[in-house]
């Protein structure tokens, strides 16, 4: 698996990919919130707080995982070298995880240089330091779980097809439906019960929830299985792939 896993890293920062991806995240959460007017700008939103980058950076990742992951098995596929990873003394699970951890780690580097906003908002409040730390650290925790959520829905349509341009559409599509596609339904009913029923399946409710600086188990619990179920799934499809 760390073979693996170190192949995948090799393979981001050998190539433009992971400079790519790392500057874009920058760069598009740092026009949204400092250039641009509009909902998400700081300036305009007349608060000292991260909420508007913890608002925008799930729709920013929502497109980026899927760009990274399209090529994980897909590309082998087309190459042809999928068989020959397959056939290597190393289960077909420690494969997936090893290409998962590559596209997690990835984006964690991506993040990581985004702490420079708290310093920044530190230094804006009326009161220097005059913010809730428990929320930023809440809100990156949850960031994380999203993150591994996205990862393991890519590397599984990255699974189904040899067509990256397919798989990066899939991955989107099925990273939206299970991030705000539950929001999105729940309109659809009258009974307030019922949206809040519909809503707990989504991932931005148990996102904003760990959001708000309290991680509960339910949202652990909601996260982990959702990451593992579609490793798994992935792990089920490549098992196929070998028969």
């Amino acid at each position: 698996m760390l073979a693996i896993f170190k192949k995948e890293i090799q393979s981001f920062f050998t190539s433009p990919i992971g400079y790519l991806i790392i500057g874009l995240f920058l760069v598009l959460n740092g026009l949204f919130l400092w250039v641009f007017k509009g909902e998400f700008n700081i300036f305009d939103y007349g608060f000292a707080d991260l909420s508007n980058f913890f608002l925008l950076a799930p729709w920013v990742f929502l497109f980026l995982i899927p760009a990274v992951s399209m090529k994980s098995f897909s590309e082998e596929r087309k190459l042809g070298t999928l068989e020959l990873l397959l056939i290597k003394p190393i289960s077909i699970s420690k494969i997936v995880l090893g290409k998962f951890g590559g596209i997690f780690v990835l984006c964690l580097l991506a993040i990581i240089p985004s702490l420079i906003y708290v310093f920044a908002i530190s230094s804006l409040g009326i009161e220097e330091g005059n913010f809730d730390l428990g929320v930023v650290l809440g809100s990156y925790f949850g960031l994380l779980f999203l993150i591994g959520c996205y990862a393991s829905i890519g590397v599984f349509a990255s699974s189904l097809t040899d067509n990256q341009i397919f798989a990066f559409v899939l991955a989107i599509l099925l990273t939206f439906l299970i991030f705000y596609g539950f929001e999105a339904l729940a309109t659809l009913f009258s009974s307030g019960d019922i949206q809040e029923l519909v809503k707990s399946f989504g991932a931005k409710r148990h996102f904003e929830s760990i959001a708000r600086g309290v991680i509960a188990t339910g949202d652990l619990v909601y996260f982990l299985s959702l990451t593992f179920f579609f490793l798994y799934l992935t792990t089920i499809r490549l098992k196929y792939l070998t028969k």
